[in-house]
């Protein structure tokens, strides 16, 4: 590191102060700086030549933002913003301040990052709740599904405008038909306008509660945000091997809370029929058709039946 008195020697040196003086007058002769001038005809030479560090950076990160390469690749000093001059008047004299402002590029990040913390996912593949939505696309990519997806899109629209309902989706179909990503659009649209979501990968929830017996905690946890979310959805139900425990202490107390509350959202390759007979039976107790429909007691008054019908699309590009 230089001493002081490196310094000071160096700033005597001809050829810095030429550099140095070429550098101010660069500065101000600088378009950004005739514009600031313009707007403020009571800034002198002087308070301009006090700011230079100031203005320098100014002009540095405009023209940093103007050859702009990515939020990931700033290179201003504070990443994703850049430098703003605002000129106020203190006893009388001009004074410069600098302030720094987000761009475009992380005020939308920011947004996007406020979304993502509206949304959970129990085992759930990220890429379905992560990637980019076209409206145009979800709606071209197969005509057969365009009635159900109408359906979806009404419904967000409607909460958009009216409010949360208490009343949920059931959408089913066949494989592959996009039922997953749907749920996903309609979970990330409605996150945008403010509400909170849980999307739930049931055959993978259903196993993982094995281990939870013996966590109480993490089960507690769990069936809580599932509880008070402003959006549930099961995802694949159906496709589950269910236990007695699962379907009738915590499937049956997370639907029990949230009918007439909050809307809760399903996507099956069965029909609430279809359904119905799935829950009837578990893996230890066989048949139990009263204890199916106690269930659907939970279900079916509170959902609009979305029949989703299209070609499969997995390993499609």
């Amino acid at each position: 590191m230089e001493s002081i008195g490196d310094l000071l020697r160096q700033m005597k040196n001809p050829s810095f102060r030429k550099q140095s003086q070429e550098i101010t007058n660069e500065v101000m002769n600088n378009p950004l700086v005739k514009e600031l001038r313009e707007q403020h005809p009571e800034l002198d030479d002087s308070t301009l030549k006090l700011n230079m560090s100031r203005l320098y950076q100014y002009i540095g990160d405009k023209r940093n933002c103007d050859n702009c390469q990515g939020l990931e690749r700033c290179p201003n000093d504070f990443q994703g913003h850049y430098s703003k001059l605002e000129v106020q008047i203190v006893n009388g004299a001009s004074e410069i301040y600098e302030r720094k402002v987000p761009c475009a590029l992380h005020r939308t990040k920011q947004h996007e990052d406020q979304v993502k913390k509206r949304i959970r996912s129990f085992y759930v593949d990220e890429r379905a709740l992560n990637e980019g939505y076209n409206e145009v696309e979800i709606m071209s990519k197969d005509r057969l599904r365009a009635p159900a997806v109408n359906q979806v899109f009404r419904y967000i629209e409607d909460t958009k405008e009216k409010g949360l309902s208490t009343r949920g989706l059931y959408l089913y179909g066949s494989f592959g038909t996009g039922k997953t990503f749907l749920m996903s659009y309609l979970l990330h649209e409605l996150a945008i306008a403010g509400h909170t979501g849980v999307i739930v990968y049931m055959p993978e929830f259903v196993e993982d509660l094995k281990s939870m017996m013996t966590d109480n905690q993490k089960l507690k946890e769990s069936t809580e945000i599932m509880k008070n979310c402003d959006l549930l959805i099961f995802d694949d139900i159906g496709a589950e091997n269910l236990n007695p425990w699962a379907r009738d202490h915590i499937m049956g107390s997370i639907l029990n809370y949230r009918m007439n509350r909050k809307p809760t959202f399903y996507t099956s390759n069965y029909t609430l029929e279809g359904l119905e007979k799935h829950l009837s039976f578990t893996n230890k107790d066989g048949e139990e058709g009263n204890k199916g429909q106690r269930l659907m007691d939970r279900i079916s008054p509170f959902v609009d039946v979305v029949y989703l019908h299209g070609e499969n699309q997995r390993g499609k590009s």
